[in-house]
């Protein structure tokens, strides 16, 4: 693999980069913003629905039956992990923005990755059907899960919207599209699954105007002009301690409660990573005004880290143990 290939195991992180600097160039302002609020609200609805109309009920489902992996990778992810987000917030120093705080936080509190947990485990030989289920169960328990804990644990001193109006913005374009797209499954997976490259295109535009608008937002509030070289050497090392910790601790885990080697690594996937999917549009809508870019970024900075380090390892887990211990 080439350089930029190791850095940027995803494309469309590099998109997501790009588009952070699109927002510090050409912010839209005014009336513009106000509209693109709305475009934003629309592309959540989209991708909510699209998320629904292709994972099957069945999956869904089944994802309940494995009731001690599943409970295990649900307690790691909604238990352990924003404890130590928390933690990460404690370690920060007084000069640190208190948008990047809260993000950190933030961070810890959002559910596991889809595609790429599931793919990482399927190379590292893990459980594939767990790491589906969980990726299903993670995602669909995210909608409510990580507005509480932002609830719980961040709540309106931390910038958090959370009023009705809120509760029924989640309700109206988190899970009722949700719920449409898993009722159109009948009429419409079929042409879903003969189109993945269109859905694909149109989940990825939906995130990165997601991600626009709230730097935009960032950068016409002034939030942008914190974010001195300091600030974001700490904030990579933060993010790179806690996904050490994570990983360390979901693979210990699994250790200590003698799983089975595949479901050890479908944990140690599923429990590690964190969704810039449902972390983009869960800010939008939960954290309103300048802050909102600020609280994504190290969502996004974990997502990139989180590739770098998971394609290596995922290779190293695949080799027998033998060929481990001969190449150690």
């Amino acid at each position: 693999m080439s350089l930029l290939s190791r850095l940027i195991p995803d494309r469309f992180v590099l998109v997501l980069l790009l588009t952070v600097a699109a927002a510090a160039v050409l912010p839209v302002r005014g009336a513009a913003a106000v509209y693109a609020g709305h475009a934003v609200s629309v592309a959540i609805f989209m991708l909510f629905f699209l998320h629904g109309l292709r994972l099957p009920r069945a999956e869904v489902i089944a994802a309940m039956r494995n009731w001690r992996l599943q409970g295990l990778i649900f307690v790691f992810v909604f238990g352990l992990m924003p404890l130590v987000g928390l933690a990460a917030t404690f370690a920060q120093p007084s000069f640190m923005p208190a948008g990047l705080i809260v993000g950190l936080l933030f961070l810890g509190i959002l559910p596991s990755t889809v595609q790429s947990a599931i793919s990482y485990a399927s190379l590292a030989g893990g459980n594939i059907a767990a790491s589906v289920m969980a990726a299903a169960l993670l995602n669909l328990s995210g909608i409510f899960m990580t507005p509480a804990l932002v609830v719980l644990l961040i709540g309106a001193t931390g910038g958090a919207d959370i009023g009705a109006d809120t509760v029924l913005r989640i309700v109206a374009i988190l899970l009722l599209p949700f719920v449409l797209g898993q009722i159109a499954q009948g009429w419409l997976r079929g042409w879903a699954m003969r189109n993945k490259a269109l859905l694909t295109f149109l989940d990825r535009f939906a995130i990165a105007l997601a991600v626009y608008v709230a730097f935009c937002s960032a950068v016409a509030g002034g939030q942008m002009a914190a974010l001195s070289w300091t600030v974001l050497g700490i904030l990579t090392g933060t993010i790179a301690v806690m996904l050490a910790i994570a990983m360390v601790a979901a693979w210990g885990l699994g250790g200590l409660l003698r799983l089975p080697r595949p479901d050890r690594i479908s944990l140690l996937f599923a429990g590690s990573h964190k969704s810039i999917a449902t972390g983009a549009p869960l800010a939008a809508i939960l954290f309103g005004g300048p802050q909102a870019g600020l609280i994504i970024l190290p969502v996004l900075l974990y997502h990139q880290l989180q590739l770098i380090v998971s394609a290596p390892l995922a290779s190293r887990l695949a080799k027998p143990r033998s060929e481990q211990i001969s190449s150690d």
